[in-house]
Protein backbone atom coordinates (compact mmCIF):
# COMPACT_ATOMS: atom_id res chain seq x y z
CA UNK A 1 0.00 0.00 0.00
CA UNK A 2 0.54 3.15 -0.68
CA UNK A 3 1.49 5.57 2.44
CA UNK A 4 1.49 9.60 2.52
CA UNK A 5 4.69 9.68 2.29
CA UNK A 6 5.21 7.52 -0.83
CA UNK A 7 2.58 9.44 -2.68
CA UNK A 8 2.88 12.67 -2.11
CA UNK A 9 -0.11 15.61 -2.64
CA UNK A 10 1.61 16.19 -6.05
CA UNK A 11 0.89 12.72 -7.10
CA UNK A 12 -3.08 13.18 -6.20
CA UNK A 13 -3.19 16.36 -8.21
CA UNK A 14 -2.12 14.69 -10.88
CA UNK A 15 -4.80 12.00 -10.52
CA UNK A 16 -7.48 14.37 -10.09
CA UNK A 17 -6.49 16.15 -13.25
CA UNK A 18 -6.37 12.98 -15.10
CA UNK A 19 -9.60 11.96 -13.75
CA UNK A 20 -11.03 15.51 -14.64
CA UNK A 21 -9.53 15.37 -18.64
CA UNK A 22 -10.91 11.65 -18.68
CA UNK A 23 -14.51 12.70 -17.67
CA UNK A 24 -14.03 15.70 -20.13
CA UNK A 25 -13.21 13.27 -22.70
CA UNK A 26 -16.47 11.02 -22.05
CA UNK A 27 -18.53 13.74 -22.18
CA UNK A 28 -17.10 15.08 -25.74
CA UNK A 29 -17.70 11.53 -26.89
CA UNK A 30 -21.07 10.52 -25.33
CA UNK A 31 -22.16 14.20 -27.17
CA UNK A 32 -20.83 13.43 -30.52
CA UNK A 33 -22.37 10.13 -30.21
CA UNK A 34 -25.63 10.70 -29.15
CA UNK A 35 -26.74 13.84 -30.24
CA UNK A 36 -30.11 14.30 -32.03
CA UNK A 37 -28.77 16.77 -33.79
CA UNK A 38 -25.39 14.70 -35.38
CA UNK A 39 -27.73 11.77 -35.56
CA UNK A 40 -30.11 13.36 -38.51
CA UNK A 41 -26.96 12.73 -40.80
CA UNK A 42 -23.78 10.85 -41.97
CA UNK A 43 -20.54 12.32 -39.36
CA UNK A 44 -17.63 12.06 -39.32
CA UNK A 45 -15.41 13.28 -36.19
CA UNK A 46 -11.98 13.69 -34.70
CA UNK A 47 -10.39 14.95 -32.13
CA UNK A 48 -6.63 14.90 -31.41
CA UNK A 49 -3.53 16.23 -29.20
CA UNK A 50 -0.63 16.19 -31.38
CA UNK A 51 1.41 16.85 -28.06
CA UNK A 52 0.49 13.38 -26.38
CA UNK A 53 0.19 12.39 -30.17
CA UNK A 54 -3.26 10.21 -29.06
CA UNK A 55 -6.73 10.43 -30.34
CA UNK A 56 -9.20 11.70 -28.01
CA UNK A 57 -12.59 10.79 -29.57
CA UNK A 58 -13.52 9.28 -33.36
CA UNK A 59 -16.53 8.54 -34.84
CA UNK A 60 -16.68 7.26 -38.63
CA UNK A 61 -12.85 8.32 -38.84
CA UNK A 62 -11.87 5.84 -41.39
CA UNK A 63 -15.28 6.58 -43.68
CA UNK A 64 -15.00 8.72 -46.62
CA UNK A 65 -16.82 11.90 -46.99
CA UNK A 66 -17.33 14.72 -49.50
CA UNK A 67 -15.18 17.33 -48.22
CA UNK A 68 -16.52 20.61 -49.70
CA UNK A 69 -14.08 23.37 -49.39
CA UNK A 70 -11.70 21.44 -46.63
CA UNK A 71 -10.17 20.02 -49.82
CA UNK A 72 -8.75 23.86 -49.65
CA UNK A 73 -6.71 22.30 -46.38
CA UNK A 74 -5.30 20.24 -49.19
CA UNK A 75 -4.53 23.09 -51.59
CA UNK A 76 -2.95 25.35 -49.29
CA UNK A 77 -0.21 22.80 -47.86
CA UNK A 78 0.51 21.55 -51.46
CA UNK A 79 0.94 25.33 -52.39
CA UNK A 80 2.91 26.04 -49.45
CA UNK A 81 5.11 22.97 -50.45
CA UNK A 82 5.86 23.83 -54.04
CA UNK A 83 5.68 27.56 -53.75
CA UNK A 84 6.62 28.42 -50.38
CA UNK A 85 5.32 31.53 -48.90
CA UNK A 86 7.75 33.72 -51.13
CA UNK A 87 6.89 35.39 -54.29
CA UNK A 88 5.07 33.21 -57.01
CA UNK A 89 6.24 32.82 -60.31
CA UNK A 90 3.63 35.09 -62.51
CA UNK A 91 5.00 34.39 -66.22
CA UNK A 92 7.24 32.04 -68.31
CA UNK A 93 9.27 33.98 -70.71
CA UNK A 94 11.78 33.72 -73.47
CA UNK A 95 13.47 36.19 -76.14
CA UNK A 96 14.17 34.87 -79.33
CA UNK A 97 16.15 37.27 -81.53
CA UNK A 98 13.70 40.53 -81.35
CA UNK A 99 10.38 38.34 -80.08
CA UNK A 100 9.77 38.21 -76.52
CA UNK A 101 7.95 35.04 -76.01
CA UNK A 102 5.77 34.49 -73.37
CA UNK A 103 3.01 32.13 -71.40
CA UNK A 104 0.74 32.15 -68.52
CA UNK A 105 1.42 30.07 -65.41
CA UNK A 106 -2.03 30.15 -63.63
CA UNK A 107 -1.31 33.50 -61.58
CA UNK A 108 -4.49 34.61 -60.72
CA UNK A 109 -3.23 38.13 -59.27
CA UNK A 110 -3.18 40.15 -62.92
CA UNK A 111 -5.11 43.10 -62.40
CA UNK A 112 -7.50 41.29 -59.93
CA UNK A 113 -9.91 43.56 -58.69
CA UNK A 114 -8.48 42.63 -55.17
CA UNK A 115 -4.67 42.42 -55.76
CA UNK A 116 -4.47 44.43 -59.13
CA UNK A 117 -0.69 43.26 -59.76
CA UNK A 118 1.09 45.30 -62.43
CA UNK A 119 4.11 43.84 -62.18
CA UNK A 120 3.23 42.06 -65.91
CA UNK A 121 1.67 44.93 -67.45
CA UNK A 122 5.13 46.82 -66.55
CA UNK A 123 7.34 44.37 -67.89
CA UNK A 124 5.68 43.84 -71.12
CA UNK A 125 5.33 47.79 -71.46
CA UNK A 126 8.73 48.25 -70.78
CA UNK A 127 10.45 45.17 -73.35
CA UNK A 128 12.04 46.67 -76.45
CA UNK A 129 10.85 43.39 -78.19
CA UNK A 130 8.29 42.57 -80.20
CA UNK A 131 5.40 40.38 -77.85
CA UNK A 132 3.91 37.14 -78.24
CA UNK A 133 1.39 35.29 -76.11
CA UNK A 134 1.47 31.22 -76.23
CA UNK A 135 -1.46 29.88 -76.56
CA UNK A 136 -1.50 27.22 -73.61
CA UNK A 137 -5.00 27.47 -72.38
CA UNK A 138 -6.38 24.10 -74.42
CA UNK A 139 -4.06 22.24 -71.30
CA UNK A 140 -6.83 23.85 -68.68
CA UNK A 141 -10.78 23.54 -68.73
CA UNK A 142 -12.52 26.26 -67.54
CA UNK A 143 -14.78 23.94 -64.80
CA UNK A 144 -13.34 21.58 -63.05
CA UNK A 145 -14.60 17.57 -62.57
CA UNK A 146 -18.42 17.30 -61.94
CA UNK A 147 -19.18 21.40 -61.46
CA UNK A 148 -22.58 22.68 -62.57
CA UNK A 149 -23.16 24.38 -65.52
CA UNK A 150 -25.43 26.52 -64.06
CA UNK A 151 -22.90 28.42 -61.68
CA UNK A 152 -22.03 29.98 -64.42
CA UNK A 153 -22.80 33.47 -63.19
CA UNK A 154 -21.70 33.18 -59.94
CA UNK A 155 -18.18 34.20 -58.86
CA UNK A 156 -18.07 30.92 -56.59
CA UNK A 157 -17.60 29.75 -60.03
CA UNK A 158 -15.45 32.30 -61.40
CA UNK A 159 -13.66 29.95 -64.80
CA UNK A 160 -10.55 28.84 -64.66
CA UNK A 161 -7.46 30.07 -67.06
CA UNK A 162 -3.86 29.57 -67.93
CA UNK A 163 -3.58 32.84 -67.98
CA UNK A 164 -5.94 34.67 -65.72
CA UNK A 165 -6.76 38.87 -66.14
CA UNK A 166 -8.53 40.85 -64.06
CA UNK A 167 -9.66 37.66 -61.93
CA UNK A 168 -11.52 36.21 -64.77
CA UNK A 169 -14.63 38.76 -63.59
CA UNK A 170 -16.37 42.10 -64.00
CA UNK A 171 -16.31 43.69 -60.90
CA UNK A 172 -19.73 45.87 -60.93
CA UNK A 173 -19.34 48.25 -57.87
CA UNK A 174 -20.56 51.81 -56.13
CA UNK A 175 -19.49 53.21 -53.19
CA UNK A 176 -21.86 54.82 -50.61
CA UNK A 177 -21.19 58.74 -51.68
CA UNK A 178 -21.43 58.22 -55.39
CA UNK A 179 -24.65 58.37 -57.70
CA UNK A 180 -23.20 55.77 -60.28
CA UNK A 181 -21.97 52.29 -60.02
CA UNK A 182 -18.92 51.48 -62.15
CA UNK A 183 -17.74 48.59 -63.48
CA UNK A 184 -13.93 46.97 -63.78
CA UNK A 185 -12.22 46.61 -66.07
CA UNK A 186 -14.34 49.18 -68.22
CA UNK A 187 -13.54 48.15 -71.53
CA UNK A 188 -15.82 47.25 -75.07
CA UNK A 189 -14.50 43.96 -74.54
CA UNK A 190 -16.80 43.13 -71.68
CA UNK A 191 -19.97 45.16 -72.49
CA UNK A 192 -22.39 46.37 -69.59
CA UNK A 193 -25.54 47.89 -71.00
CA UNK A 194 -28.38 48.67 -68.84
CA UNK A 195 -31.24 46.62 -68.50
CA UNK A 196 -34.41 46.61 -70.32
CA UNK A 197 -36.64 44.74 -67.54
CA UNK A 198 -38.01 46.27 -64.74
CA UNK A 199 -36.19 46.11 -61.43
CA UNK A 200 -37.36 46.84 -58.08
CA UNK A 201 -34.60 46.05 -55.65
CA UNK A 202 -31.65 47.85 -55.11
CA UNK A 203 -29.40 46.34 -57.89
CA UNK A 204 -28.94 42.95 -59.91
CA UNK A 205 -26.09 42.50 -63.17
CA UNK A 206 -26.18 39.68 -65.18
CA UNK A 207 -24.11 38.06 -68.37
CA UNK A 208 -25.56 35.92 -71.35
CA UNK A 209 -24.84 32.14 -70.64
CA UNK A 210 -23.37 31.81 -74.00
CA UNK A 211 -21.32 35.10 -74.62
CA UNK A 212 -19.96 38.09 -72.75
CA UNK A 213 -22.66 40.90 -72.68
CA UNK A 214 -24.04 41.98 -69.27
CA UNK A 215 -26.83 44.07 -68.28
CA UNK A 216 -27.30 45.96 -64.94
CA UNK A 217 -30.36 48.14 -62.94
CA UNK A 218 -29.50 49.97 -59.80
CA UNK A 219 -32.28 52.02 -57.93
CA UNK A 220 -31.29 55.30 -58.13
CA UNK A 221 -33.13 56.10 -55.32
CA UNK A 222 -30.84 54.31 -53.03
CA UNK A 223 -27.94 57.27 -53.05
CA UNK A 224 -26.40 55.52 -50.07
CA UNK A 225 -25.92 52.28 -51.43
CA UNK A 226 -22.60 50.59 -51.25
CA UNK A 227 -21.92 47.06 -52.94
CA UNK A 228 -20.01 45.22 -55.12
CA UNK A 229 -20.60 41.86 -57.24
CA UNK A 230 -18.33 40.25 -59.09
CA UNK A 231 -19.39 38.20 -62.55
CA UNK A 232 -17.33 35.92 -64.21
CA UNK A 233 -16.65 36.14 -68.15
CA UNK A 234 -15.82 33.76 -70.48
CA UNK A 235 -12.17 33.03 -71.20
CA UNK A 236 -10.02 32.21 -74.02
CA UNK A 237 -6.74 32.51 -75.07
CA UNK A 238 -8.00 35.82 -77.55
CA UNK A 239 -10.21 37.52 -74.87
CA UNK A 240 -7.24 37.42 -72.41
CA UNK A 241 -5.05 38.44 -75.09
CA UNK A 242 -6.71 41.69 -75.96
CA UNK A 243 -7.36 42.31 -72.60
CA UNK A 244 -3.76 42.45 -71.94
CA UNK A 245 -3.14 44.13 -75.00
CA UNK A 246 -5.55 47.24 -74.03
CA UNK A 247 -3.79 47.36 -71.08
CA UNK A 248 -0.48 47.16 -71.85
CA UNK A 249 -1.50 50.00 -74.76
CA UNK A 250 1.88 47.25 -77.43
CA UNK A 251 0.65 44.99 -80.12
CA UNK A 252 0.45 41.38 -78.68
CA UNK A 253 0.22 38.75 -81.05
CA UNK A 254 -1.23 35.37 -79.87
CA UNK A 255 1.22 32.32 -81.44
CA UNK A 256 0.12 28.34 -81.27
CA UNK A 257 2.16 26.36 -78.07
CA UNK A 258 5.04 24.74 -79.21
CA UNK A 259 6.68 23.41 -76.21
CA UNK A 260 8.55 26.66 -74.96
CA UNK A 261 8.13 25.54 -71.58
CA UNK A 262 10.65 22.51 -73.00
CA UNK A 263 13.28 24.97 -73.54
CA UNK A 264 15.34 26.99 -71.35
CA UNK A 265 12.92 29.84 -70.19
CA UNK A 266 12.85 32.56 -67.66
CA UNK A 267 10.55 33.24 -64.64
CA UNK A 268 9.04 36.73 -63.98
CA UNK A 269 8.20 36.85 -59.74
CA UNK A 270 4.64 38.97 -59.15
CA UNK A 271 2.78 38.66 -55.67
CA UNK A 272 3.74 37.12 -52.44
CA UNK A 273 2.41 33.82 -52.51
CA UNK A 274 1.05 34.39 -48.52
CA UNK A 275 -1.41 36.89 -49.86
CA UNK A 276 -3.15 34.75 -51.88
CA UNK A 277 -2.97 31.89 -49.18
CA UNK A 278 -5.13 34.17 -46.90
CA UNK A 279 -7.65 35.44 -49.13
CA UNK A 280 -8.28 31.72 -50.10
CA UNK A 281 -8.69 29.89 -46.95
CA UNK A 282 -10.77 33.26 -44.94
CA UNK A 283 -13.34 33.21 -47.57
CA UNK A 284 -12.81 30.68 -49.48
CA UNK A 285 -12.07 31.93 -52.34
CA UNK A 286 -12.38 29.21 -55.11
CA UNK A 287 -10.66 30.80 -58.15
CA UNK A 288 -7.87 31.36 -56.08
CA UNK A 289 -7.68 28.04 -54.96
CA UNK A 290 -7.81 26.71 -58.49
CA UNK A 291 -5.39 28.62 -59.62
CA UNK A 292 -3.11 28.07 -56.96
CA UNK A 293 -2.78 24.60 -58.07
CA UNK A 294 -2.28 25.72 -61.77
CA UNK A 295 0.62 27.22 -60.31
CA UNK A 296 1.92 24.14 -58.28
CA UNK A 297 1.88 22.42 -61.70
CA UNK A 298 3.72 25.31 -62.80
CA UNK A 299 6.35 24.84 -60.13
CA UNK A 300 6.56 21.20 -60.10
CA UNK A 301 5.98 20.06 -63.69
CA UNK A 302 6.47 23.02 -65.74
CA UNK A 303 2.56 22.99 -67.14
CA UNK A 304 -0.69 23.86 -66.15
CA UNK A 305 -2.03 20.08 -65.17
CA UNK A 306 -4.06 20.49 -62.03
CA UNK A 307 -4.30 16.86 -62.33
CA UNK A 308 -0.75 16.09 -62.67
CA UNK A 309 -0.02 19.14 -59.52
CA UNK A 310 -2.73 16.74 -57.66
CA UNK A 311 -0.84 13.79 -58.30
CA UNK A 312 2.92 14.97 -57.47
CA UNK A 313 1.11 16.65 -54.25
CA UNK A 314 -0.20 13.11 -53.22
CA UNK A 315 2.73 11.37 -54.60
CA UNK A 316 5.88 13.95 -52.79
CA UNK A 317 3.78 15.54 -50.23
CA UNK A 318 0.88 13.57 -48.76
CA UNK A 319 2.23 9.82 -49.01
CA UNK A 320 2.01 9.43 -45.10
CA UNK A 321 -1.97 10.03 -45.12
CA UNK A 322 -3.76 7.09 -43.89
CA UNK A 323 -6.32 7.08 -46.71
CA UNK A 324 -5.94 7.82 -49.66
CA UNK A 325 -7.31 11.18 -51.08
CA UNK A 326 -9.99 11.54 -54.00
CA UNK A 327 -8.76 14.11 -54.78
CA UNK A 328 -9.82 16.26 -58.20
CA UNK A 329 -9.65 20.05 -57.94
CA UNK A 330 -8.15 22.25 -55.88
CA UNK A 331 -11.23 24.09 -54.32
CA UNK A 332 -13.85 21.70 -53.28
CA UNK A 333 -16.65 22.64 -55.87
CA UNK A 334 -16.72 18.78 -57.08
CA UNK A 335 -19.27 16.19 -54.99
CA UNK A 336 -16.19 13.43 -56.19
CA UNK A 337 -13.92 14.86 -53.44
CA UNK A 338 -13.96 12.88 -50.94
CA UNK A 339 -11.52 12.56 -47.85
CA UNK A 340 -11.79 10.80 -44.78
CA UNK A 341 -11.74 12.89 -41.30
CA UNK A 342 -8.07 11.02 -39.90
CA UNK A 343 -6.46 12.01 -43.34
CA UNK A 344 -7.51 15.53 -42.81
CA UNK A 345 -5.89 15.12 -39.07
CA UNK A 346 -2.79 13.92 -40.41
CA UNK A 347 -2.91 16.65 -42.73
CA UNK A 348 -3.09 18.95 -40.10
CA UNK A 349 -0.88 17.85 -38.04
CA UNK A 350 1.61 18.11 -40.65
CA UNK A 351 0.79 21.61 -41.24
CA UNK A 352 0.98 21.97 -37.21
CA UNK A 353 4.60 20.81 -37.44
CA UNK A 354 6.23 22.63 -40.74
CA UNK A 355 3.76 26.05 -40.30
CA UNK A 356 4.62 28.16 -37.91
CA UNK A 357 1.64 29.13 -35.84
CA UNK A 358 0.96 33.12 -36.41
CA UNK A 359 1.37 32.08 -40.28
CA UNK A 360 -1.67 29.69 -39.35
CA UNK A 361 -3.59 32.29 -37.73
CA UNK A 362 -3.04 34.22 -40.72
CA UNK A 363 -4.24 31.76 -43.25
CA UNK A 364 -7.07 30.26 -41.51
CA UNK A 365 -10.37 32.04 -40.56
CA UNK A 366 -11.03 33.40 -37.14
CA UNK A 367 -13.98 32.08 -34.79
CA UNK A 368 -15.95 35.39 -34.65
CA UNK A 369 -13.22 37.59 -36.12
CA UNK A 370 -12.59 36.82 -39.98
CA UNK A 371 -13.22 35.00 -42.91
CA UNK A 372 -16.25 32.35 -43.11
CA UNK A 373 -16.45 32.25 -39.13
CA UNK A 374 -16.39 35.26 -38.57
CA UNK A 375 -20.36 34.91 -36.88
CA UNK A 376 -19.54 31.11 -35.47
CA UNK A 377 -17.26 30.11 -32.78
CA UNK A 378 -16.76 33.60 -30.83
CA UNK A 379 -14.44 33.32 -27.91
CA UNK A 380 -15.84 34.81 -24.10
CA UNK A 381 -15.46 39.08 -23.84
CA UNK A 382 -12.11 40.15 -23.88
CA UNK A 383 -10.25 36.68 -25.16
CA UNK A 384 -8.43 36.05 -28.47
CA UNK A 385 -10.43 33.38 -30.81
CA UNK A 386 -9.90 29.96 -29.84
CA UNK A 387 -10.82 28.28 -33.47
CA UNK A 388 -8.51 28.75 -36.53
CA UNK A 389 -10.68 26.60 -39.11
CA UNK A 390 -11.44 25.63 -42.65
CA UNK A 391 -15.32 25.66 -43.35
CA UNK A 392 -17.16 23.79 -46.23
CA UNK A 393 -20.32 23.88 -47.69
CA UNK A 394 -22.16 21.91 -50.63
CA UNK A 395 -25.78 20.48 -50.92
CA UNK A 396 -26.12 18.25 -47.96
CA UNK A 397 -22.28 18.81 -47.34
CA UNK A 398 -20.70 20.47 -44.25
CA UNK A 399 -17.30 20.39 -43.14
CA UNK A 400 -14.87 22.27 -40.31
CA UNK A 401 -11.58 21.37 -39.75
CA UNK A 402 -8.97 23.24 -37.84
CA UNK A 403 -6.99 24.16 -34.95
CA UNK A 404 -8.73 24.41 -30.91
CA UNK A 405 -6.46 26.16 -28.84
CA UNK A 406 -8.39 25.45 -24.81
CA UNK A 407 -8.25 27.18 -21.45
CA UNK A 408 -5.47 25.40 -20.19
CA UNK A 409 -3.11 26.01 -23.02
CA UNK A 410 -3.52 22.93 -25.53
CA UNK A 411 -3.59 23.33 -29.08
CA UNK A 412 -6.04 20.45 -30.52
CA UNK A 413 -6.42 19.51 -33.96
CA UNK A 414 -10.29 18.67 -35.08
CA UNK A 415 -12.00 17.62 -38.29
CA UNK A 416 -16.11 17.41 -38.50
CA UNK A 417 -18.01 16.33 -41.72
CA UNK A 418 -21.51 15.95 -42.37
CA UNK A 419 -23.07 14.75 -45.28
CA UNK A 420 -26.55 13.72 -46.50
CA UNK A 421 -28.36 16.10 -43.75
CA UNK A 422 -31.84 17.49 -44.83
CA UNK A 423 -33.07 20.93 -43.39
CA UNK A 424 -30.28 24.27 -42.75
CA UNK A 425 -26.81 23.39 -41.88
CA UNK A 426 -27.07 26.00 -39.45
CA UNK A 427 -28.61 23.43 -36.73
CA UNK A 428 -25.38 21.44 -37.06
CA UNK A 429 -23.22 24.68 -36.86
CA UNK A 430 -24.88 25.62 -33.39
CA UNK A 431 -24.64 22.36 -32.08
CA UNK A 432 -20.95 21.93 -32.85
CA UNK A 433 -20.30 25.67 -31.55
CA UNK A 434 -21.39 23.91 -28.21
CA UNK A 435 -19.40 20.96 -28.28
CA UNK A 436 -15.81 23.22 -29.62
CA UNK A 437 -16.39 25.89 -26.83
CA UNK A 438 -17.13 22.42 -24.10
CA UNK A 439 -13.71 21.33 -25.40
CA UNK A 440 -12.49 24.97 -25.34
CA UNK A 441 -13.52 25.18 -22.12
CA UNK A 442 -12.74 21.94 -19.98
CA UNK A 443 -10.11 20.41 -21.28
Amino acid sequence: MYSAKTFPMKNCKWLCLLFFFSCTVQKINKTVRTSDVFEKGHMGFMLYDPVKDKTLVKLNEAKYFIPASNTKIFTFYSSYKALGDGYINGLNYTYQGDSLIFWGTGDPSLLHPDFKDSTVINFLKNADKKLYMVNNFEQLSSYGPGWSWNWFPYYFAAERSAMPIYGNVLRYSKKAELAEATPYPKTVLLPLMPSSQTHSGNYFIQRDFKKNTYEYAINKEKDSLAFATDKPFITSANLTRNLLQEAVGKQISLINNKDYSKSSHEKLPTVKADSLYAQMMKISDNFLAEQLMVLVSDAVLDSINIRGGISYAKEHYLADLPDEPQWVDGSGLSPQNMFTPRSVIKLLHKIHTEVPMEKIKAYFPAGGESGTIRNWYRADPGEPAYIYAKTGTLAMSTALSGFLLTKSGKTLLFSTFFNNYTGSSSVQKKELQKLLYFIHDKY
